[in-house]
Formats: C-alpha cells, structure tokens, sequence
C-alpha cells in the first residue's frame, strides 16, 4: 500500500472553502507577526520591546539601536525567509513524491549541502555568495536525485527513508573525516550544519530573497502540472502532463530553495516535513489548500512560524547567554523527531521494504569452508593491524613484547596499539551479533541498531559523561551509554509492537528516534568546551584511539554471553524469525523471547559503542552477507556474522590507521563509506 495524502472525503462549498482559507491564511500571518515581534525583543543584550520600538522609530540610543538594526531585525527576516523556503521545498518534495515524508532532510539535501561546501572549504577557496549556494545547490541536487532515484514516486515512505537516511550517514562521514583530516580549513563548518538563524546585517537576507522568489513563481508556474501528479502518472499523462519534466523541474525548484536556505542559515532540520504536517489537516476543511498553488504558499507560511517559534521558545526557555549558542536546527530537529514518531504510529504502510532473503538451504561442507575462510582471514587482518599503523613491526617484535622482552618503543607502540585491535575486533562482533538477534525478532533485513536509533542512544549517553565528567572510566561510559540505548529502544520497540513489529512502523519510529538523538548531541558539542567537543567528535568517529584493556573489558563480557546465549537458544531464534504463529504453536511464550533477545541486541550495541564509538552499517551488512552464504539457519548464521563483523571493523580501523598515515580516520567513518553504497544496492535489488 502506498503511502499518500489521500484527499477528503467530502469537499465544502466553494464559498465555504474561500472562506475557511481566509481565516486560515489570517490565523497563520498574525501568529506570525506576534513571534516575529517577540523575537526581536529576546536577546543578550538588554535592549527590550520599549528599547525596540524607540529604534524602529528613530528615537533610541545609538548602542541599542545598533543591536536592533544589525543583529535582532536581521535574525527576524533571516528566520522568515527560511521558515517560508524551507516549508515550500517540503510541500513540493511531498506533492511531486506522493509522499507524506518528503523533505530537505529525508531526501539528504542538506547532507549533500554539507558535503559540497566541505570539499569546497578543504580546498581553502574563498567563494562568492552565490557560487556558495551554488555549490550547496549542485551537492543537493545531486543526493536527492540519488534518494529519489532509489525510492521512486508513490513507493511508500520507509523506502524512501532508508535510502535517504542511509545516504545521510555516508555522506556526513565523509564531511565528518574532512572535519578532522582538515581542522583549519573546515573551522566553524560543524557549528554551521546544525543551523542558526543568527545573523550581522541584511547583506545575506537580501542576496537569498530574490532565490527564493523564482523557487516559488516556478512553482507556482507548475502547480497545476502537480496537481495532476497526485492523480497518478498514467492519469497525468492522459491529461497531456509531462510527468517526468514535472517531476524533475519541482526537484530542481525544490532543492533550489533548500540550498538557497542552507547559505544563508545553514541546514535548519526538518522544518520541510513539518510545516507541511501540519498544514495538511487544514486540507481535509479547506478545499484551497488541496491545490498546489494555495497549499504551498500556505506550507511556507507554517514553516516560518515553525523557525521563528522553535527560536522565540528557546530563548525564553533557556538563559539568553546559553540560547545565543544553541543553534535553531537543533530545536526544529528535536521537534521533527517527534513528529516523525507521530506521524510513523500513524501511517498504514505494509509495504515490504526490500526483496526478502530467499529460502537458502547450504551445505555442511559450505558452510565449514566459509567459517574457515573467515577465520583466516580474521587472523591474517588481526596481524596485519597489530604489525601495520604509524610504526611498523615485525612478528618478532609482537613476540618479543608477549614474552616481556621488548624494547622500550616496540612495547609503547605494542602496549597502546593491541587494545586498540582487540576493540575492534569485539566491537565489530557484538554489532554484528546484535544485528542478528535484531532482524530475526523483527523479520526485517534492514533492520540494526543504527538505523533504529539503539546506537544513537547509547552515542547520546556516552557523549553526554564524556563531556561532562572528563574522569570518568570504561564501565562508567558502557553504563551510561547502556542507559541510553535502553531508554531508546524502550521508546522505538515499545511503539513499534503496537501492531506486530510491522517493518514500516519499526523503521520510521526508528528513524525519528535517531534524528532525535543526532540532535540532542550535536547541542551537547556545541555547548561544550572546545576541548571535550574534539573529544566527542572523535569518539563518535568510530575510533579507537587511546583504548586501553581495561576499555575492552566490558564489551568482551557482554560478547561472551551474547554468544552463548544465541548459540545455545539457536532453535528459538529460527522460529522466531519464521512468522507470529508458529513459535505459539510450539508453546514458545513469544514476548518473553522477544523481549529477551531485544535486550541482549541492545546491551551488545551499548557496550560496543561505549568501548569504540559510533559505527554504524556492521549491524546490517554482516547478518545480511551471513545468511548470503551459508543460509538462514542460526546455528550457522551467527558464528559466520560474527566473524564478519570483526574482520570488516578491524579492516576498517586498519585502513583508517594507515592509508593517510600519520593523520587518522575512525572506524566508523570508514564502515559508513563501505556501508553505504551495499545499503543502496539491496534497496535497489529491492526495487527490481
């Protein structure tokens, strides 16, 4: 079934329609001028609404009327105009999609933003206004073709969240590595992605507003063209509709405003798919707003109030001194997670999201030979990562040093590189395993931690001691990233049991919980010291650097019962991942085993984050290559994944020790590269 704003039911009157429209457009455009005025009166300055209203009149000091002039009306504008592109890049994301969960953000628009402007900061060149938009522009368009392309029109919404999600998390790591190969050059570039609408002067606001006013006359020009889309394409082209020029110039439009947004405030999260929510329950009343050419200009509208609120709010919420360092995005973020829960409990999506793995029945001989495979390549990538980094070694300096016998380099290098093996190799493992136990009880193949937002609780948790208490030890950041994860997947396998762990709910609730947290650390960074703030981003880089034994301690232990409880309850798993009615059938008490496994997936995840960070993919591609080739029997599935798991994580550490050596890249950031072209490739396997 696919997933669409259906129209109503019954149409009002015409007269009625004009009528209800009105008041609606008046409602929207007061609110509007009450936060508006509001947010000109908050700040760190003492310059309050009578200090205000004497500078708009000429009648304040030259200081205060500085502040109101320079930085207050500035901000003001600058949160309008992004609210209203940003709202009407949504409402024509969704239109031409056929989709409720098209936008800026789940189509990586500002993901590819992100990246171009990266590459261009890297290079030390110094652009122009309008090239800037123009190179957020290109990078945009470029990852929304890709989504869009992957996805298609009217194919369901967790489709098309998968493959935007999913490029996301490639294309931030990758900005995320030039961030840290490239400090100098990129200063600045991580406190600008989380948008703010701060700004000194109207010399920005200017130069955009005459974008955004050709985004929206050309899509008013089409408008009549995407309203015949919502028929469908067959209907479209009976109606003399060129369907792919439409779709393809609203893309273009779309991501015009989106890049236009993106110069001049940033990426300002999800304001493109709620401003559009919440104009869509006034379309069931308002017949106007059904139509492209009133729905989006009216989709722009609520997304100002959406900018402006989000920051009228937070100023008044939080100490002025505190608020000016929190970026807008952050809260419209937060607030479009929810609403994405929402919406995810909400919508009737049962369409599958990819081909399901075909009934595989391999052979002992096969399977043996794989797992032997594995094993020595397990071993030949364990020697190669303790022989290979900054310094090189031979075996008999690794000998030597087990013997007590090194010298004092060789046993500084050895001492600090071995753990850093040993974390990788078990944190790969414990994903990989908690990937397994994950997608048997949901029967989803694309379902892992990251993707559901288990790891993104435990990076919150984690993140959050480590900034705060600098101190503090191995167990105590497994513990609080442990707290985390099970406080998310409380929330994420809590709604999406309402219904049968259905594939759509589990993954979109996932995904809301994930952009959550993404948001929620990206404000403890910000608001941190320079100091921790580097800390963190490292850490969620996937790295390994600095671990020591007693780090690796905590997630051995975990790995260790994950192991032998999977394999010893092998059988259980197998009925589980079968369908609903067979476990009861064979008197399985099904919640508790379900329930069971969730928690032991999600103590694997944390610990494994705790001890080397956020590495996201290896949840999905070791079960999934696992049941590839030896079938989808647990009893081998589970030691195949495993090994997996630890030889793609240490090959990743690896690489990223010593392919730009001596600067270094974090696990993470390379299983993210790895994992995200495999990821696109089974949804477009799923899409054939």
């Amino acid at each position: 079934m696919t997933v669409t704003a259906s129209p109503p039911a019954t149409r009002p009157p015409a007269a009625a329609s004009r009528t209800g429209a009105a008041a609606a457009v008046t409602v929207l455009v007061l609110l509007l001028v009450g936060l508006a005025l509001t947010d000109i009166t908050q700040g760190t300055a003492a310059v309050g609404a009578s200090e205000v209203w004497k500078a708009l009149t000429g009648r304040a000091d030259p200081g205060d009327a500085s502040v109101v002039v320079s930085s207050r009306l500035p901000r003001m504008a600058a949160g309008l105009l992004v609210g209203v592109v940003l709202g009407m890049a949504g409402a024509a994301l969704q239109a031409v999609s056929r989709n409720v969960l098209a936008s800026p953000d789940t189509l990586a628009v500002n993901a590819g933003s992100y990246l171009a402007l990266g590459l261009v900061s890297v290079t030390g060149v110094s652009l122009p206004f309008f090239a800037h938009s123009g190179v957020a522009f290109a990078g945009g368009l470029a990852a929304a073709a890709v989504v869009l392309g992957l996805s298609g029109p009217g194919t369901g919404a967790v489709r098309l969240v998968l493959a935007g999600s999913s490029l996301t998390l490639g294309l931030t790591a990758v900005t995320e590595g030039l961030l840290l190969l490239f400090p100098q050059q990129t200063e600045g570039l991580y406190q600008w992605n989380q948008g703010s609408i701060a700004q000194h002067g109207f010399d920005a606001v200017l130069q955009t507003a005459p974008v955004g006013l050709i985004g929206l006359v050309g899509l008013l020009l089409v408008a009549r063209r995407v309203d015949a889309l919502a028929l469908g394409d067959d209907a479209a082209r009976g109606l003399g509709v060129p369907v792919r020029g439409t779709r393809v110039t609203v893309v273009v439009l779309a991501t015009l405003l989106s890049a236009a947004a993106v110069t001049l405030a940033g990426p300002i999260g999800f304001v493109g798919l709620c401003a559009p929510a919440l104009v869509r329950p006034l379309a069931r009343r308002v017949r106007a707003f059904t139509r492209a050419r009133s729905g989006i200009p009216v989709a722009g509208l609520a997304g100002a109030v959406l900018v402006l609120g989000s920051d009228v709010v937070l100023r008044a919420l939080v100490p002025a001194d505190v608020a000016v360092a929190v970026p807008t995005g952050v809260a419209t973020s937060v607030a479009g997670a929810v609403l994405l829960i929402v919406m995810a409990t909400r919508v009737k999506d049962t369409a599958g999201v990819t081909a399901t793995d075909r009934l595989r029945i391999r052979s002992r001989a096969v399977f043996l030979a794989v797992t032997a495979g594995l094993v020595v390549a397990l071993v030949g990538v364990t020697i190669a990562a303790v022989l290979l980094g900054d310094s090189k070694l031979l075996l008999g300096d690794v000998v030597n040093w087990a013997q007590g016998r090194a010298g004092r380099t060789v046993g500084f290098v050895l001492d600090t590189r071995v753990p850093r093996v040993l974390a990788a190799l078990l944190a790969g493992a414990a994903l990989a395993l908690a990937g397994t136990l994950v997608q048997a009880v949901t029967r989803n193949p694309l379902a892992e931690p990251a993707t559901l937002g288990v790891s993104g609780g435990a990076s919150l948790g984690a993140v959050l001691v480590v900034t705060t208490v600098p101190s503090v030890g191995s167990w105590g950041i497994a513990g609080a990233a442990f707290a985390g994860a099970a406080l998310i997947s409380v929330v994420v396998f809590g709604l999406a049991a309402r219904g049968g762990f259905q594939q759509n709910r589990l993954v979109l609730v996932g995904f809301g919980a994930a952009t959550g947290t993404s948001a929620l650390i990206s404000l403890i960074i910000v608001l941190t010291d320079p100091f921790n703030a580097t800390k963190a981003l490292t850490w969620l880089s996937g790295s390994t650097y600095g671990r020591t034994l007693p780090d690796v301690a905590p997630l051995a232990a975990v790995l260790a019962v994950g192991v032998l409880v999977a394999v010893l309850r092998r059988t259980e798993l197998d009925l589980v991942s079968l369908d609903e009615d067979t476990p009861r059938l064979l008197g399985l008490d099904l919640a508790r085993g379900r329930l069971a496994f969730l928690a032991l997936s999600v103590l694997l995840a944390a610990t494994a984050v705790a001890a080397a960070g956020m590495i996201g993919f290896v949840g999905l591609v070791a079960p999934h290559a696992a049941r590839a080739l030896v079938g989808r029997r647990h009893v081998r599935v589970v030691p195949v994944s495993v090994l997996l798991g630890a030889v793609l994580v240490c090959t990743a550490d690896l690489l990223g020790r010593t392919v730009i050596a001596p600067a270094q890249l974090g696990a993470g950031l390379m299983t993210a590269v790895i994992g995200t072209p495999y990821f696109l490739h089974l949804l477009m396997r799923g899409r054939r």
